[in-house]
This record gives C-alpha cells, sequence and structure tokens, in this order.
C-alpha cells in the first residue's frame, strides 16, 4: 500500500451491530411479560409510534402513555424506563473490535434511536472511542434518509470514500453506498469473517 494514500475510517450502527438481535424485539417482549399482556398487542402499538421516537417528535414519556393507552398497560413510566433501558444486550465483541482500533482510526456512530436511549449510550464510558455520535432523534432524520448519511459523513470531518460504514440491514448499506461510503454488512454470528474485512478496508486492501 502506498503511504500516499489517504487514511481510511469506520462507522457504525447502534442495534443489531453493537447489540444482540434488535432492541425493539427484546424491549416489547420484556414490557409484555412484566405488564402481563399480549406481546402482539405490545409490538403492534409499538412498532406504528416508534417512528416518533427515531425522529425526536415525541419524549419517551410520551410514547409510553400512547402505549399505555392503547395496549391496557398499567406500568408507569417509572417502572417502564429501567425495563426499557435494560432491554440492550451488548454484542461484546463489537466492542473489543472497537477499543482495538488504531488511534488513527476516526470512528463514528449513525443509528436510528430514541431519547433517553441516546443519552444513555452517550453516558457509556466504551463511547468515549467515537469521534463522531449521530443519532436520528437529535438529527430528525432516521437511515436510510441521505440526510442522516449527510450528516454523518459531516459529523466524522473526512470524505464518505474515506469511510466504512457498518450495519446489519442491507437497505442502510445501500443507502450508504449511494452516499459515498464502503458498505460492510453485518451479522454477529460471523463476527470474525466482519473483522477480516474491516481490516482489509483499513489497510487500504
Amino acid at each position: 500500500m502506498s503511504a500516499s494514500l489517504p487514511a481510511r475510517h469506520v462507522a457504525f450502527d447502534w442495534g443489531g451491530v453493537f447489540t444482540i438481535g434488535t432492541f425493539d424485539g427484546r424491549s416489547t417482549q420484556n414490557v409484555a411479560e412484566r405488564g402481563g399482556v399480549p406481546v402482539e398487542r405490545v409490538r403492534d402499538s409499538y412498532f406504528r409510534h416508534v417512528r416518533q421516537l427515531e425522529v425526536g417528535a415525541w419524549t419517551l414519556p410520551q410514547f409510553w402513555a400512547v402505549l399505555r393507552e392503547e395496549t391496557g398497560l398499567t406500568l408507569s413510566y417509572e417502572d417502564f424506563e429501567p425495563l426499557y433501558l435494560g432491554s440492550i444486550h451488548d454484542n461484546a465483541p463489537m466492542y473489543a473490535t472497537l477499543a482495538a482500533l488504531p488511534r488513527t482510526v476516526r470512528v463514528g456512530l449513525l443509528s436510528n434511536n430514541y431519547p433517553v436511549v441516546s443519552d444513555h449510550l452517550r453516558r457509556d464510558p466504551r463511547f468515549g472511542r467515537f469521534d463522531a455520535l449521530v443519532f436520528s432523534n437529535e438529527l430528525g432524520h432516521k437511515k436510510p434518509a441521505p440526510e442522516a448519511f449527510a450528516a454523518l459523513e459531516q459529523a466524522m470531518g473526512v470524505p464518505a470514500a474515506q469511510v466504512a460504514f457498518v450495519d446489519d440491514v442491507q437497505e442502510n448499506i445501500d443507502a450508504a453506498v449511494a452516499a459515498g461510503f464502503h458498505g460492510l454488512l453485518y451479522h454477529h454470528d460471523h463476527h470474525a469473517a466482519f473483522e477480516a474485512a474491516l481490516a482489509a478496508w483499513l489497510r487500504g486492501e
């Protein structure tokens, strides 16, 4: 590799990348079990309204008030919030990969996320490795919208062509590639293969 080639960097999704499985699936299951209502009823309401959280139109208490009304759940918000945050199941190998990245590599995050959850993640010491954090609920746009990837490029401070974007959803990878990023589709069952592909990208191969 020529030393004159520009440095390469990486940005990640959060759910399904730094978590095992989907946060939404686990959180709705946990809420349904705690509240004693069918999970299908919770998921019907949750997925009809979750976009309001993702684009920052509703606060988490507003979202919870609607779910309570529609599903018959009786949990208080004070009981709901820790249950919701406790539904995060970390993907430990990805956090190890994050920590091992050379300091010369800029690291970003672009996540379709929610109020309170994004604040919770910011407080995680492991997130100190990120140079740029872009959350849809703060931006007002969610992947795969072009505005989300434009915001990521700006936050990274380097051209998209120098950044690999890692996501577990093909639609988001396609949107990243269309925005000029290098796409890496991820599944936690194939972490070693992903690490090899990321290392090759960072080497300029």
